[in-house]
């Protein structure tokens, strides 16, 4: 997570500890990059995702505080589990939070939001003992 002296130790803990949460709750990969847009956010946001070792299965959170502008962008296998809809509505969380000045919050909560709504159910299989009579 590039973010330079954007965030204390104990906040940067706090956000990769969110993405390990997301991370085992969904089985997929999440990144969380802050700072500037080389070039338009959305087309940056998707070159990031694809810097990634698995874009596929991953989910970047793109956030220029400066520019106050906010992207999450899913792999192609990421949205088997992890809607549109779904992504705006912690994009809604997230904006909330960075408008009252806490970036921090906002990240955790919204990275947490995304992996409980990425959630995979466990597979349950019929015991073959269950079946019979």
């Amino acid at each position: 997570m590039p973010a330079g002296d954007a965030f204390t130790p104990d906040q940067l803990y706090d956000i990769e500890k969110a993405v390990r949460y997301a991370e085992e709750t969904s089985g997929l990969h999440f990144s969380v990059y802050v700072g500037g847009a080389d070039s338009e956010t959305r087309p940056f946001a998707i070159e990031l995702l694809n810097e990634l070792d698995d874009p596929d299965r991953s989910v970047l959170v793109y956030v220029d505080p400066a520019g106050r502008r906010l992207e999450i962008v899913i792999g192609e296998l990421a949205k088997r589990q992890l809607s549109d809809s779904s992504a705006g509505l912690a994009a809604l969380t997230m904006q909330t939070s960075f408008a009252t000045g806490d970036l921090t919050g906002g990240l955790v909560t919204g990275v947490q939001q995304l992996g409980t709504h990425a959630h995979q159910p466990p597979m349950l299989h019929a015991n073959d003992e269950a079946h019979k009579l």
